[in-house]
């Protein structure tokens, strides 16, 4: 409530907040070396990975599962965190597109053909989907093959969707890189529109997530389907698919369903239900806010798979040595032993559960504060948020729940 009365007029959303970044990082970021230095390393990482998919065994020792399920899609928080959109910057499917459309004398950002608008982010929404489901829910993640058939499907219409449509396409469509992008708006880094490298405060950079359709979609996927994961690992859920004679996977697939739609449903009423008849706008409410989620979804990402990522992080890199499983040692990590230093310290590990789910409220209801000062009338400015602000509110404590009361 401090907010309704410190905070009176928006401040967030000038464009050319920044300053510079030190010049010597400018200038090493934006040289055609180091471009293509991370692109090549984006395609020795995908090759060695996919040829460990396809010739190595089909057994949990290859490190296929620890490289998708966590140095991917876990590890995308902090990397994009440190370093901003770093996804876009190693992508396979963006050297691929950009060297094929150099072939084929394409517009690299157009394409063949403009990219339609009104699809949005809702594309990137359904990839999410499919990848959760496929992490969480699907009874054959832990098989080589689903796993192949996934990817495979995935680079297919990444690389296909961005030589007809452009670059856009991957900017809209591709999931693992709007996740990126988006976690990447709380980073300290980011270009002003001339293009110059700078340094902001992540609130600032967060005010600046393009709104679209579907951008509610996305990041209800992403907080539900944390959600669900919590959900699913408690003990009486556990309990109880051990115990039914139904379908489990069927009742899953619902619950993730159900899981994100209570996100997207709520987080849309809660965005429209308070500000009246302002005009067209109000349809535009749920995607203009939709930025405030994203530290929400960093907290609960933190608080659920901190000891996951760290410690079957440090398996992955170990099984990266021997991706055949025949004793080989190729990169020099085979005899690495792994540091459970956070499971052997469960006060701390709790403690920063805590905040980094607090934190992610704090900072998710100052956004949402200050972009709604731009949004809505002086009438509307206290009455209008109250929705949103009880909304937040049950998203924080359903996470501290789910993490600790199940």
């Amino acid at each position: 409530m401090i907010l309704f009365f410190a905070w009176r007029r928006p401040r967030f959303g000038g464009r050319d907040a920044g300053r510079p970044a030190p010049a010597a990082i400018s200038r090493l970021v934006d040289s055609t070396f180091f471009v293509w230095a991370l692109r090549a390393t984006g395609l020795l990482v995908a090759a060695y990975v996919a040829w460990a998919a396809i010739l190595g065994p089909d057994l949990l020792v290859n490190p296929t599962f620890g490289v998708v399920y966590v140095w991917l899609w876990v590890g995308i928080v902090p990397m994009s965190l440190l370093f901003g959109p770093f996804f876009k910057a190693v992508s396979p499917s963006r050297t691929a597109h950009l060297v094929l459309s150099r072939a084929a004398g394409l517009d690299q950002g157009r394409g063949l053909a403009p990219f339609p608008e009104r699809l949005g982010y809702w594309g990137a929404s359904v990839g999410l989907f499919a990848f959760v489901w496929l992490e969480l829910v699907y009874p054959g993640n832990q098989y080589l093959g689903p796993v192949r058939l996934w990817f495979a499907l995935y680079f297919a219409v990444t690389i296909i969707g961005s030589l007809l449509w452009g670059s856009r396409w991957l900017e809209r469509v591709d999931p693992f890189e709007v996740y990126s992008t988006l976690v990447a708006h709380l980073s300290p880094w980011a270009r002003r529109d001339d293009g110059v490298l700078v340094v902001r405060k992540p609130l600032y950079n967060l005010a600046h997530v393009s709104p679209g359709p579907g951008l509610v979609a996305v990041v209800s996927v992403l907080l539900g389907s944390t959600a669900f994961d919590s959900f699913r690992s408690s003990n009486s859920w556990l309990r109880f698919s051990q115990q039914t004679t139904a379908n489990v996977a069927l009742l899953e697939t619902g619950l993730l369903l159900a899981a994100c739609l209570i996100v997207g449903l709520t987080f849309a009423a809660a965005t429209t239900v308070g500000v009246g008849d302002i005009g067209p706008s109000r349809r535009t409410h749920p995607a203009a806010l939709a930025h405030s989620l994203v530290p929400i979804i960093v907290g609960y990402m933190v608080a659920h798979y901190l000891t996951y990522f760290v410690e079957t992080g440090q398996e992955t890199l170990i099984l990266m040595s021997d991706p055949l499983d025949n004793g080989s040692n190729l990169i020099g990590t085979a005899g690495l032993q792994v540091n459970y230093w956070l499971s052997l310290h469960p006060t701390f590990l709790a403690t920063t559960k805590v905040l980094a789910i607090v934190s992610g409220h704090v900072l998710g209801v100052i956004a949402a504060h200050d972009r709604s000062l731009e949004l809505l009338p002086a009438r509307l400015r206290t009455t209008g948020q109250l929705p949103l602000l009880a909304a937040m509110t049950l998203y924080t404590f359903s996470g501290l729940y789910l993490l600790f009361g199940v």
